[in-house]
């Protein structure tokens, strides 16, 4: 079972409260008593009479924060008196998730799926499911399922075609009824253009944007068609809201777009298009700016677009690609940009003590030789990989920018890129590994005073073992993987870096060896289980595999200097 306590989950309910403050804090302090969620954004309309709240975390403890969030909601607001302009149909109105790192689309839903029968379970709210979460395409847009609003939703959930998915046929008067789904991160982002000019902004906002411009006739007249509707010529960018305006505070115009999906059109592409139009028009974009959070990807994706772009390797660290992103962007244009507070996984990063691979060499070094058991040989394992890899990634890049290679700057960027993966991948399981010893010792510190007591300490030091088997296994994974992309830079990467590469090499088996020796050590009374024994079988194969791999690297590199 995939554990997703890495990965990042956005969640962004709406209360129909936004003038008691009262009622409003008591709401945010059930969402922040739960440990592992970060509380972002507080936004309460009274015209609307609605709050928005912005809240982050890993899915499992953004669930139960949205859980907690909506009973407290059910308890202290009371449908039957409120009145805001905004739509609206329960006292938790809408509750979606919003899937930022290390989880899928599809993954988040079986979250959303679970918060709304628990919902409609343990409160007796009647819960939908909408956007990615729905079961069929009519009640995939919220505006369609809370259609007839609070007032009408009484009768319309006993329609055979609005029966709620969880709480069929129930109603609850007071706190009405919750729509709870998935939907893609927005992001705000505005582009600027050397004019004071509304309508050439607009201009270029309407060439753009999906929903496009009203056709007009040679007279400037709105064409219609048969039954009296504007005629639309569609913009060139899916999922893309854009309109012009004037900003007196910077003195220029800018192009303010919507990214509502930014998986279809994503952030660089709608900078791009936005630069090609305005140079048909005439106009200039001189930089941009985001409003509010962008996650990772997009910058990420951003810079490997532009480097692309270059013929330069892509496979360089996150924090290059986030300045390359930055700069080609002018993201810096308006006001400085800061990762720290702009990039929503880095705003949120939590105080997690010091991990090890945060520490400087000396620390790390100290940190194992200490008398305490962990780190221990699986991190040190771990971290042998991540260095054979980056050596790999090293002679990648070099490659790519060596003088007279220039038509071969794609292919080393690709194993560049392939050793960035790997090298992130097995410097996260080197605080793993010191992780999973961990909750090895917290299953044994368990009390065992009774025959039930005992059972459930068993039973978890048994998962916490085979998590600290798993834990190894994934690095000596990546570590042999490894092995493939050095074996290729020592036979065809840049010569004068082949030594590196035959270091690497060296790095990557002393990473699958250690490996091994750990998944045998907590292996050892666990065979009989399966998982375990598959494990080991493939731990085996690639143990004794891994000599004969290092050695042709070996080969190569001293045959190369004779």
């Amino acid at each position: 079972m995939t554990n997703y306590k890495h990965a990042l989950v956005e969640c962004v309910p709406n209360f129909s409260e936004g003038v008691n403050m009262q009622t409003i804090r008591q709401i945010t302090a059930a969402i922040e008593a739960v440990n592992g969620v970060k509380l972002l954004d507080v936004d309460p309309g009274k015209a609307t009479n609605r709050t928005v709240v912005t809240f982050v975390g890993n899915p499992y403890d953004v669930v139960e924060a949205a859980f907690q969030a909506i009973k407290v909601a059910s308890t202290l607001i009371d449908m039957r008196t409120h009145k805001g302009e905004h739509p609206r149909m329960g006292a938790t109105d809408v509750c979606p998730l919003i899937p930022i790192s290390g989880i899928s689309i599809e993954e988040t839903v079986a979250f959303a799926e679970q918060l709304a029968e628990r919902v409609a379970d343990e409160l007796e709210i009647p819960t939908f499911l909408y956007e990615y979460a729905a079961k069929a395409p009519y009640r995939r847009n919220l505006a369609d399922i809370r259609s007839g609003e609070y007032e009408g939703m009484a009768a319309k959930i006993q329609r055979p075609e609005w029966q709620p998915d969880y709480g069929a046929g129930q109603w609850n008067e007071k706190s009405g009824a919750t729509v709870i789904g998935v939907r893609d991160f927005l992001i705000a982002y505005n582009v600027n253009l050397n004019t004071t000019s509304t309508r050439r902004a607009n201009s270029v906002a309407f060439d753009i944007r999906e929903k496009g411009r009203q056709q007009k006739d040679a007279n400037g007249k709105i064409l219609k068609d048969e039954q009296g509707n504007a005629v639309w010529q569609p913009g060139l960018l899916k999922e893309v809201k854009a309109i012009g305006w004037y900003i007196e505070e910077y003195g220029i115009a800018q192009i303010s777009m919507n990214l509502t999906n930014a998986r279809v059109t994503p952030l660089h592409i709608a900078f791009d298009t936005c630069c090609e139009r305005a140079t048909a028009r005439g106009l200039r974009v001189t930089g941009s700016e985001l409003v509010g959070l962008v996650p990772l990807q997009a910058m990420l994706d951003a810079g490997r677009y532009f480097l692309h772009k270059q013929q330069r390797s892509t496979g360089v660290s996150e924090a290059e690609l986030i300045r390359i992103a930055v700069k080609s962007l002018g993201l810096e244009e308006l006001a400085p940009f800061d990762p720290q507070k702009k990039i929503i996984e880095y705003c949120i990063k939590q105080d997690t003590g010091k991990p090890l691979v945060n520490m400087s060499l000396t620390a790390f070094a100290a940190e194992t030789a200490s008398e305490s058991p962990a780190p221990g040989g699986g991190s040190i394992a771990a971290y042998c990989g991540a260095l054979g890899a980056a050596l790999g990634t090293m002679v990648a890049n070099l490659s790519a920018h060596k003088p007279g290679w220039d038509s071969r700057w794609h292919e080393f960027s690709q194993h560049a890129d392939t050793g960035q993966k790997l090298l992130k991948e097995l410097l996260h399981l080197v605080d793993e590994d010191t992780y999973a010893f961990n909750q090895i010792m917290n299953a044994f510190g368990l009390p065992k005073t009774n025959d039930e007591e005992k059972a459930i300490r068993k039973a978890a030091i048994q998962e916490a073992t085979i998590y600290a088997i798993q834990v190894p296994y994934k690095s000596m994974q990546k570590a042999y993987e490894s092995l493939a992309l050095i074996k290729a830079m020592a036979a065809t990467g840049n010569p004068n870096s082949i030594s590196d590469a035959g270091v690497g090499g060296l790095c990557a088996r002393a990473a699958v060896k250690g490996c091994y020796l750990n998944i045998k050590i907590n292996a050892k009374d666990l065979s009989q289980i399966p998982e375990v024994a598959e494990i080991l079988q493939k731990a085996e194969e690639m143990n004794n595999q891994v000599d004969a791999k290092e050695a042709e690297i070996w080969n190569m590199v001293i045959a190369s200097m004779k």
